[in-house]
């Protein structure tokens, strides 16, 4: 029997049991659809991350409170509560005598509170930051100003808005001038900062921006900050200006010891690389875990074969008394099964690549940078393990063909 004649003989079989057969590759397609879409979903997740990352440019350098492997996240980041970070210490960074391709640097502190204006309240995060804030991340005023470093040093009651946050508050109303709440302490808005959306996974135009000394004495109630971000003005000298960052550091908290350090430093591309190497590794186990569900829709397909085995007896008898051999039989229902597994992964495929293109078209229309990805090797591992499949559990029903006595089988009811 040729092969061609095989495929023939088992889309008419499918054709014939259309119910069964499709119950038969339900449990296949799920699981080759759970595959791709954990596989595309991954990837465009990935991308989000890592192209937020790059928004804030790889001239950046971020230190954080908290020591860490360098192979993994700061304590901070796990929302562990760390003191160790001063505004000092920022002063102490833009010096270039201390870090010397240093451009700025800025200190961060945040905090949530009502924000009101007349009959408006909005529950908000607000940011205390410095006045080199604009320079660390390339962002501008569009109406007024942002505030000074005199009015960052002292206890200013002046607030600048996002964009978005501006409309909230005030509509189409010029906000400059007006008098904002901040939990119940006045602030004066000197100014709305252009729009930029997504950036670092955080919607940039609902921000509200404060003097950092304001936010820690009257808002938050803090001495220490939780980020401080330095800009380096040539990104041939980032490796450069992370040591020099750690030496004043290790200078400003007195520690001799680096296995002591009480603080993170890191670049753009390191943030990178721990960030792709956590997502690869989750997605790779989210895979594993759909494919799981392969696994389960292979026994059902072995069980179906083994049903179909015990009703085409009497033809199997038939097939070996006009000279079927052993291998043509067993080459028949193998074949069956992959063609089964084929149009299981097939289907299983598109309907995941599908599903991934809405994911990734929903978030691409509520602006984040999301890629639509599916790789060919995750079409390749879909058609590949369904073969497999295939192949592994029609084996034993196949071999069970050979074993049938076709004198019994010609007598079987």
């Amino acid at each position: 029997m040729e092969f061609r004649d095989a495929v023939k003989i088992s889309l008419t079989n499918l054709r014939a049991n259309k119910v069964r057969s499709f119950l038969t590759m339900l449990g296949l397609v799920i699981g080759i659809t759970s595959i791709i879409i954990i596989m595309s979903v991954g990837a465009g997740a990935q991308s989000l991350i890592v192209n937020q990352i790059k928004g804030f440019g790889t001239d950046l350098i971020s230190v954080m409170p908290g020591s860490s492997d360098e192979s993994g996240p700061p304590a901070s980041v796990l929302g562990i509560v760390i003191t160790t970070l001063k505004y000092e210490d920022a002063q102490a960074l833009e010096k270039k005598q201390n870090v010397e391709y240093v451009a700025a640097a800025a200190a961060y502190i945040t905090g949530q509170g009502t924000i009101s204006w007349r009959d408006v309240n909005l529950e908000a995060t607000y940011t205390g930051t410095t006045a080199n804030h604009t320079e660390v991340e390339e962002s501008k005023v569009t109406m007024g100003r942002f505030f000074d470093e005199a009015e960052e040093k002292s206890i200013s009651r002046v607030v600048v808005l996002g964009p978005a946050m501006a409309e909230d508050l005030f509509g189409q109303q010029d906000p400059i001038g007006e008098t904002i709440k901040i939990e119940k302490h006045a602030f004066k808005v000197i100014g709305v900062m252009e729009e930029r959306g997504v950036v670092g996974l955080e919607n940039q135009d609902n921000k509200i921006f404060v003097p950092l000394i304001t936010a820690q004495k009257l808002l938050v109630g803090v001495d220490y900050v939780t980020l401080i971000r330095v800009k380096v003005g040539n990104t041939d000298y980032v490796d450069q200006s992370m040591e020099e960052i750690r030496q004043t550091l290790r200078e400003q908290h007195n520690i001799d010891d680096p296995t002591d350090d009480d603080f993170s430093v890191r670049s753009a591309a390191q943030a990178l690389e721990i960030v792709t190497t956590i997502t690869d590794a989750l997605k790779f186990f989210l895979a594993a875990v759909g494919g799981l569900a392969l696994v389960v829709g292979g026994i059902g397909i072995m069980n179906i074969m083994l049903i179909a085995v015990n009703e085409r007896i009497r033809e199997i008898g038939l097939r070996k008394a006009v000279g079927a051999r052993n291998i043509h039989l067993i080459t028949q229902f193998l074949v069956e099964t992959v063609v089964i597994t084929v149009v299981a992964g097939a289907v299983g495929i598109i309907i995941g690549a599908t599903f991934s293109g809405l994911v990734a078209a929903v978030a691409n229309f509520l602006d984040y940078d999301w890629d639509f990805i599916v790789s060919f090797q995750s079409i390749f591992l879909g058609l590949g393990v369904s073969s497999l499949i295939g192949i592994v559990f029609g084996l034993y029903p196949a071999l069970k063909t050979s074993k049938i006595d076709p004198i019994d089988a010609l007598r079987y009811e």
